[in-house]
């Protein structure tokens, strides 16, 4: 891919080597591949990822868990959680423009028992997730988030590496991260209608990887022009988040996407790879310029939460009560990556 302003299609690229062995002959070409993807596109769609057989298998425990009774699913109810985690309904999530959106969502993270060191320490959105009382749902989604994970690892060594860094340069920063991965169903709506404006955004964390059962997704291309990502049902979607554009002072970009209102029921499992709570995340050095202000650094964790704070109603219901406040320094939201720098 030549380097450009702008683009007119979404890369497809095998990872597969980058799962082969540093050492293996095309494993520099394809860390290339993934770098000009990020910083021509901000997306990519990624074949040889090797998680088939388990995407199949959250499906179908997916399927099972959102079938199950409101009461059942209320249980675990997200705003039960002391650090984000459990069912969504429909209407909780509030986006950018103001509205509700139309799906209901399971979230969860890496799952560390109460006594782990980061928990006892307070540190937030980290800690246990909430688990429904349904047989297999635990075991086959926390083995899906495990190895999506340690996939989300190699990737952001390969973006090291593809900025001629430190392997370990980001990696680093991930001991405990409070990754999220979300499952998310969006039902049958035969009267479903788009309406401009709504549902555009860019990811709070360093980059996602997303698995979808159904076409939708719309990238913004610096052109203004919607960009539609064909529908590949073997490959993961890879877009790159605020935290990495800030990192490389905007050399890796985050691009402002949406998801088309389509009357198909739908499903999709993003994880938002991110770093340690307390990272602190300014541009690198080598992507300081004199003739361009740098951006201003923010940590990491008071990002994502500050972001998460202003986007469900559970949560902006206890900032209206005063029973917790943002973080100090905290941006508005969606304040960051490319839809903010181009007014979207």
């Amino acid at each position: 891919m030549s380097i450009s302003v702008s683009f007119k299609e979404i890369p497809t690229l095998d990872i597969g080597p980058l799962l082969a062995g540093h050492s293996g002959p095309n494993y520099l070409k394809t860390v290339r591949q993934l770098a000009d993807a990020a910083h021509c596109v901000g997306f990519a769609q990624l074949t040889g990822h090797g998680l088939g057989e388990r995407q199949a298998r959250l499906l179908e425990v997916t399927k099972r868990f959102f079938a199950l009774p409101e009461e059942e699913k209320m249980k675990v109810y997200i705003g039960r959680s002391g650090n984000h985690r459990g069912y969504v309904p429909f209407g909780e999530e509030v986006m950018a423009s103001g509205q509700p959106d139309t799906k209901e969502a399971f979230d969860l993270s890496m799952d560390l028992p109460a006594d782990h060191p980061a928990v006892l320490a307070g540190t937030p959105l980290v800690g246990p997730n909430q688990w429904p009382e349904l047989n297999g749902f635990r075991e086959i989604v926390l083995d899906y988030y495990n190895a999506v994970f340690e996939l989300g690892r190699e990737i952001f060594r390969a973006f090291a590496v593809g900025l001629g860094q430190d392997p370990e340069l980001f990696l680093r920063h991930v001991t405990t991260p409070p990754s999220q991965l979300r499952l998310l169903h969006y039902p049958t709506n035969d009267t479903a209608v788009d309406r401009p404006g709504i549902g555009e955004h860019t990811d709070y964390e360093c980059f996602t990887l997303l698995k979808s059962t159904a076409p939708g997704l719309e990238v913004f291309s610096t052109d203004g022009k919607w960009i539609a990502v064909p529908y590949d049902s073997e490959a993961l979607i890879l877009n790159i988040g605020d935290l990495l554009e800030l990192w490389t002072n905007g050399y890796y970009v985050a691009t402002s996407h949406r998801v088309r209102k389509v009357r198909e029921e739908r499903y999709a499992f993003p994880l938002f790879f991110t770093v340690d709570y307390e990272t602190v995340v300014s541009p690198l050095d080598s992507f300081r310029r004199p003739d361009a202000p740098s951006r201003a650094e923010v940590v990491s964790g008071d990002h994502l939460l500050a972001q998460t704070m202003q986007s469900f109603r559970y949560q902006l219901d206890r900032l209206e009560r005063g029973e917790t406040s943002l973080p100090d320094g905290a941006l508005p939201y969606y304040s960051l990556g490319r839809e903010a720098a181009t007014g979207v």
